[in-house]
């Protein structure tokens, strides 16, 4: 059973949202991260990128398969998770604190209500 922590939210391409004010801390969820598998390498945006939903974010490469990760909202990228860079594996320790990806300044805050909450993820992973 895959941690789905009930105060995020989450997009069907497996991403999280952890939303503070007009700030989106952006990441992949516990259940891509365990299907992926171990993480060789990260390819952080860059502070001050402007995205729009939908927008590839991040690639992520794991022993398995490269993905990309994609941007849940629409905005500025004001930080990015640099230690990533050196030890990607935080992404599969700790998908929702240590392993986050980027820090968004939403433009667009009204997108958060087309992603799913903690129950409706779970349901479209199956669990």
């Amino acid at each position: 059973m895959s941690e789905v922590p009930a105060e995020l939210r989450y997009t069907k391409d497996h991403e999280w949202t952890r939303v503070e004010g007009d700030m989106a801390t952006v990441g992949i969820t516990d259940h891509a991260q365990g299907e992926l598998t171990e993480f060789v390498y990260v390819q952080l945006p860059k502070e001050g990128d402007r995205l729009s939903k939908g927008d590839v974010l991040a690639i992520v490469e794991s022993v398995k398969n490269t993905a990309d990760v994609y941007a849940p909202v629409s905005g500025e990228v004001v930080a990015v998770n640099g230690p990533l860079d050196d030890d990607p594996s935080q992404i599969n320790r700790s998908p929702y604190d240590n392993g986050w990806i980027a820090r968004i300044k939403m433009s667009e805050p009204g997108e958060l209500d087309k992603l799913m909450d903690a129950s409706a993820y779970r349901k479209h992973i199956g669990e």
